[in-house]
């Protein structure tokens, strides 16, 4: 596909695009007023985007959880997670949620993996991760049908 071939679809519908990021920065503010570590929902956007193959928002949203702080070994393992102990019972919990929306149609989220996410979030984490993982998939598919582009950007030491 060359240049220019698809409709970049956040150009197109600026104003929708617009109110969508608006939400996703609202987001951000309620984890951040609530105390939710920003590498949790960084994860969640990460593991998201890595089920649904969009490389403009995992070049995004690595660096944003390795701004917050994540280290590169742990967003290398993020596909393995249930096969490491790297990540917190929170980090884990907040996983569950993220397959778990991001692959609805395929299976929902067991009773007992919901029960473990109610004994590791609040329900206002569980809401809000719910959320960040339902605007994730819908930025996902924005990127991915427009096309958006991953330029490269100098190796940082």
């Amino acid at each position: 596909m060359t240049a220019g071939s698809r409709v970049f679809i956040d150009k197109q519908s600026p104003t929708v695009y617009k109110a969508m990021a608006a939400a996703a920065a609202e987001l951000r503010s309620q984890a951040a007023d609530m105390g939710l570590d920003r590498i949790i929902s960084e994860l969640v956007n990460l593991r998201v985007s890595q089920i649904n193959g969009c490389a403009f928002c995992l070049d995004v949203h690595s660096a944003a959880a390795f701004k917050a702080g994540e280290t590169p070994q742990r967003v290398a393992v993020l596909p393995s997670w249930r096969e490491t102990t790297l990540y917190t019972v929170k980090e884990r919990a907040a996983l569950h949620i993220a397959e778990a929306v991001t692959l609805v149609s395929d299976e929902h989220l067991s009773d007992e993996d919901y029960e473990l996410v109610r004994q590791s979030l609040s329900d206002d984490e569980i809401s809000l991760l719910i959320l960040t993982a339902i605007t994730i998939n819908s930025f996902n598919r924005i990127s991915i049908f427009s096309g958006h582009p991953v330029v490269p950007r100098p190796h940082s030491t």
